[in-house]
């Protein structure tokens, strides 16, 4: 197994894995990015490429390429394995060990869903699949679009999809945990998607997930026109974009994300060469799906119907975009229309669109004084009631100053009184149904932990230092940081190996803090004394603690000879700590 990931690490730069999910900017010999994994203003996460590691010194996540793949896909080693083993054009051979281990549910699923999709492709050569081409045709979808997007047709037989992965080895009860049969009270299994058109959902490394399946000629009262896989094991719709798998990399090179509704809204743009285009998939936009987002860019517009008015989702949509800090901007379509209609009739239409679509406030703004009249004293309570909370969620002072000029201008009162009415505002996110994201619980360093590292930070940017530690006050070191800085003494060099697992995670950690970590010290010994000084002092005093608890019991059990020994051993590191503080 060693030997596999040693030649997957060899053969990846853990900034091109790591790019491909975040956006990563050059800061020295390293790079920062925000963090994917808490929300952040200040980039406090680092890559170094000459360690191959990574760090984020907020919420202190940190590890190698595995690690991180594992963290942002949420899957465990034996998954994270196999998508950079692929990546790496690593074989990783069947009836071996590793691949043995590797067969976990999760692997068994996707191969249920990678069959399930070829299967779905296999029935547009079918009558009736046919006459669906020729639907998603006239609907603008090229055929080369229908292959690109796997776009398939599920028959109307209620086993057809089971009966075929039944054969292929699959258990019902695993094709129903991938979402794709339901079991009926009888004990039954029957499929979950029949007589729709299908459209596979896939994760960042375009493996299918989950699917959408549209009806199609069967117009049934209380049909849902569409029917989404459940959550299961690797498909969790509120931290699924549609189609970003293919957008990611247009986004961060354009800077900007197109977020729009359906499926078809999404194959269009990229066919018309918008690729920086996704879509919620089968949920209102969730705080966990923007997060997603902001890994590649901060800029968003939103291409879907914006009743402000009256519709909650669109409220909630733009209140957790505008606390996540992005800059929201407004596809202006034509009223009932949507991205796709609008593509079908006239491409060039759709992008113009786009050039010109308005920031939220200007949006706002429009759709506030064109549904009341400015004129009357109703009429100004009802915008400015429409309009303060947006004005409010504005991160950026200077720009809310802005807006609130704008308003007071536009409604012809005083800005003291627009800001009298703004600081009554109460923000309570959670009437339009937005849950607060945890607080960041940062692992808690005992006071020695930080010495230690500052102590061997100021090390490794003077290496030449590192023969003042004499090997006495290593005593009063963990073990890592004893391991570590006596491998320093040896080699003087920022680059060690042959250190044990936790002091070489310690070590990594520690030298890419050194890198990033500007100090201006004028006194570099006296620092370097200090760190040791109190350390020594810290366990001398945890020592007299124990010691003093041992006499307690000695007392107790009226051991004169063991209370005179502790008695003396007492004196001895009282003077000894006495020493150390007059230093």
């Amino acid at each position: 197994m060693d030997s596999i990931i040693e030649e997957i690490k060899s053969r990846l730069d853990i900034v091109d894995v790591i790019g491909s999910y975040i956006r990563l900017q050059k800061a020295g010999a390293n790079y920062k990015a925000l963090c994917p994994f808490h929300s952040e203003k200040n980039p406090s996460f680092f890559v170094s490429p000459a360690r191959q590691i990574w760090h984020c010194f907020g919420c202190l996540r940190g590890g190698d390429i595995f690690k991180f793949v594992m963290e942002i896909e949420g899957v465990e080693f034996g998954d994270a394995l196999r998508i950079l083993a692929q990546r790496a054009g690593v074989e990783l051979k069947p009836k071996t060990p590793e691949y043995e281990k590797l067969k976990t549910q999760r692997k068994r699923l996707y191969e249920i869903c990678e069959l399930s999709t070829k299967f779905f492709e296999k029935q547009l050569e079918s009558s009736k699949g046919k006459r669906v081409v020729e639907y998603l045709k006239s609907r603008g979808i090229s055929e080369e679009s229908i292959k690109k997007w796997r776009i398939g047709w599920a028959p109307e037989s209620w086993r057809g999809l089971s009966d075929f992965l039944v054969k292929k080895g699959y258990k019902n009860e695993e094709i129903e945990s991938a979402g794709l049969s339901i079991k009926n009270e009888s004990g039954n299994y029957y499929d979950r998607f029949r007589g729709r058109i299908i459209f596979p959902v896939f994760d960042l490394n375009s493996q299918v997930i989950g699917f959408g399946g549209r009806i199609f000629e069967k117009e049934e009262e209380g049909l849902a026109k569409y029917i989404n896989t459940p959550n299961t094991l690797l498909y969790d719709k509120s931290k699924v974009l549609y189609g970003l798998d293919k957008a990611k990399v247009e986004i961060r090179k354009k800077d900007f994300c197109i977020l729009v509704e359906g499926y078809t809204d999404v194959i269009l743009a990229h066919q018309i060469g918008i690729s920086n285009t996704v879509a919620v998939s089968g949920t209102n936009l969730t705080l966990d799906q923007l997060r997603i987002l902001k890994r590649y860019s901060n800029n968003l517009i939103l291409g879907f119907d914006m009743d402000i008015a009256g519709d909650s989702a669109t409220k909630r949509t733009i209140a957790i975009s505008q606390i996540e800090g992005f800059n929201l901007k407004v596809l202006p379509l034509p009223k009932d229309q949507d991205p796709a209609d609008v593509i079908s009739r006239n491409p060039e239409e759709f992008k113009n669109l786009v050039e010109k679509s308005i920031s939220i406030l200007d949006f706002y703004f429009q759709s506030a004084f064109s549904s009341f009249d400015k004129n009357t004293p109703e009429g100004k309570r009802e915008i400015a009631k429409m309009l303060l909370p947006s004005i409010k969620r504005i991160q950026n002072k200077i720009e809310q100053a802005f807006w609130i000029r704008e308003l007071a201008r536009r409604l012809e009162v005083s800005e003291s009184y627009v800001e009298e009415e703004l600081a009554k505002v109460k923000l309570e996110e959670e009437q339009i149904g937005l849950e607060e994201g945890e607080a960041i619980r940062l692992p808690q360093k005992t006071r020695k932990e930080l010495l230690e590292e500052r102590l061997i930070v100021l090390l490794l940017k003077n290496l030449e230092k590192v023969n003042k530690i004499e090997n006495e006050s290593l005593e009063f070191l963990s073990q890592p940081a004893k391991e570590i800085i006596l491998s320093l003494k040896n080699e003087k060099t920022p680059f060690l190996k042959n250190l044990s697992l936790e002091a070489s995670e310690k070590f990594n950690y520690l030298a890419l803090k050194a890198e990033i970590e500007e100090m201006d010290i004028e006194n570099i010994d006296r620092e370097i004394d200090f760190c040791i000084g109190e350390i020594q002092c810290i366990e001398i005093k945890n020592k007299l603690e124990e010691i003093a608890q041992k006499i307690r019991e000695a007392e107790k059990e009226k051991d004169l000879e063991k209370l005179k020994e502790l008695s003396q051993q007492f004196s001895n590191l009282s003077k000894q700590l006495s020493k150390i503080k007059k230093k």
